[in-house]
């Protein structure tokens, strides 16, 4: 099988339901299949042939939609480009991929102003300004009909890092519309007319939804920015059964006024993933929104690996603590805790996360290196510490270059920001590690707090070292009342925040 088939048979059989909201504008299945023809057929007619690599540079729109078909109907391979990265990643994403052409909102169009001319595969920029609409309109809507194998290229996606130079990660149309299929293995199934809240950019985790939600008959509500107030509205209005977040996301819909008195009755399903979720709000966000929470561990390289809801997650389960785990390992994953030497470890030991599934990576895109770093044996070496416990629970402890070495003893950021989030006063925190001369380094946590309840840094160090023995407790306590910084999908950036504490170090440990 292979997306554009299976989308066109689902525009056929639904194609009077709602297929697309966004910006105020509704297209029906038939209209949005139309619009994607139209958009295969145009960069056909640009050159573009099979396999050939077309960057984007959007947010999420009607015209997005436009070419996540029509880039399937061309079989040409879509390159998500991030808005808020700066032009030397862009000209570093879509070179290395060799990108033909490159599609750009008409409000980004000045961050790639000549950047043809540094790239020597690249031939066509479309803007989609107010010539846009008449552009697509100028191509025909009878679909060329190409002939796509399940093993062509589908999609290149980046690893998500912000500095440095990320990797380009390839998926064939078998591994998308496997990975679909896993993500939604567990959930209530989609049905006709389902809509679908896509509030980070499909470009980015939240787009692994919309083939799944497409081929259901289901409805994609895409917005192009995250605000708690406008985001309950939209639920509540359209009645939104799906949708995907970060935790800091739900933590802020679940502490605006009014939140408990709306009708989430259409729910079926909040994903939450791309980074560890607090106990408490965790627990918010089941007693607001019902019995519809479900937690996935994955990454761009191999997913989904892990995913439980929540009959699993608020569960109460002998030899597991379901609240502190990221899922259950999926039927169709395999997975395993690897040590240094990469040989499987038993269950309750620390180690590497190894994962295989139908809807893995190919391998990083002409980098043939680091994918045999990370891809051994068919398995991909996520570069996360984790442990399974004898009942299939995962416990992602952190990212291996996250760990923080204190005195001998590994400590793992996420463990002490659980804990910390704990605190009624903390809204959101951080938790790295800094120089210490006795001990080479210790965790600082950065909160961010409400302002109102009263805490001190005595009352933080204490919460961990209760929770988590005095080893783990924070050496430092910073409180602010601004937001912690956040890369384009809301995940936090421990990283930024500690750079100030290691200037002028060559590296960044340091020996007690």
């Amino acid at each position: 099988m292979d997306v554009r088939t299976q989308m066109r048979r689902a525009a056929r059989f639904y194609a009077n339901r709602e297929a697309i909201v966004a910006g105020g504008r509704r297209l029906t299945f038939a209209e949005a299949w139309a619009r994607g023809v139209r958009m295969g057929n145009a960069l056909i007619a640009l050159g573009l042939k099979p396999g050939d690599r077309v960057g984007v540079l959007e947010d999420n729109c009607v015209e997005s939609a436009d070419i996540f078909l029509g880039a399937a109907v061309a079989n040409v391979v879509r390159v998500p480009l991030y808005p808020r990265n700066g032009r030397e990643a862009h000209l570093h994403m879509l070179g290395h991929t060799g990108c033909r052409a490159l599609i750009v909102a008409d409000k980004y169009a000045h961050e790639v102003d000549g950047i043809d001319a540094e790239l020597d595969d690249l031939r066509h920029i479309v803007v989609r300004d107010d010539g846009y609409e008449a552009w697509l309109a100028g191509h025909a809507d009878v679909d060329p009909d190409l002939a796509i194998d399940p093993d062509d290229n589908y999609i290149i996606r980046h690893t998500g890092g912000t500095t440095g130079q990320s990797k380009g990660v390839a998926y064939t149309h078998r591994a998308w519309l496997a990975a679909g299929r896993d993500w939604f293995y567990l959930y209530p199934p989609v049905e006709p007319g389902d809509p679908c809240l896509h509030l980070g950019p499909i470009s980015h985790g939240s787009g692994y939804l919309f083939v799944p939600v497409w081929l259901g008959g289901g409805c994609n509500v895409m917005l192009d920015h995250f605000d708690p107030v406008e985001t309950l509205d939209v639920m509540e209005g359209e009645g939104i059964a799906y949708m995907f977040l970060v935790p800091t996301m739900l933590n802020a819909l679940n502490h605006l006024p009014g939140v408990r008195t709306r009708d989430w009755s259409k729910l079926k399903c909040l994903l939450i993933a791309a980074a560890p979720i607090a106990d408490d709000t965790a627990h918010t966000g089941r007693e607001i929104f019902g019995d519809v929470l479900y937690q996935g561990y994955g990454q761009t390289e191999v997913l989904p690996v892990a995913m439980m809801g929540p009959r699993q997650w608020f569960a109460e389960i002998e030899g597991s603590q379901p609240l502190r785990a990221c899922g259950l390992a999926l039927p169709f994953a395999q997975l395993e805790i690897r040590d240094d030497d990469n040989q499987p470890l038993p269950a309750g030991q620390a180690g590497q996360i190894a994962a295989k599934t139908d809807g893995q990576m190919v391998g990083f895109w002409n980098n043939p290196e680091a994918t045999a770093e990370r891809l051994v044996d068919g398995w991909v070496l996520t570069g996360d510490i984790g442990m399974l416990d004898e009942n299939g629970y995962l416990y992602m402890l952190d990212r291996s270059d996250d760990m923080i070495i204190s005195g001998g003893y590994n400590i793992w950021p996420a463990e002490l920001e659980n804990v910390i989030s704990d605190h009624p006063a903390v809204i959101e925190v951080a938790v790295f590690g800094v120089p210490h001369e006795r001990w080479g380094e210790t965790p600082m946590a950065v909160c961010v707090t409400d302002g109102e309840t009263p805490v001190s840094e005595q009352e933080i160090a204490d919460l961990c070292a209760d929770r988590l023995g005095s080893y783990k407790k924070p050496g430092r306590v910073e409180f602010r009342a601004d937001p912690l910084p956040k890369s384009p999908v809301g995940k936090i950036k421990r990283k930024d925040l500690r750079e100030p504490h290691w200037a002028g170090r060559d590296r960044r440990i340091a020996g007690s």
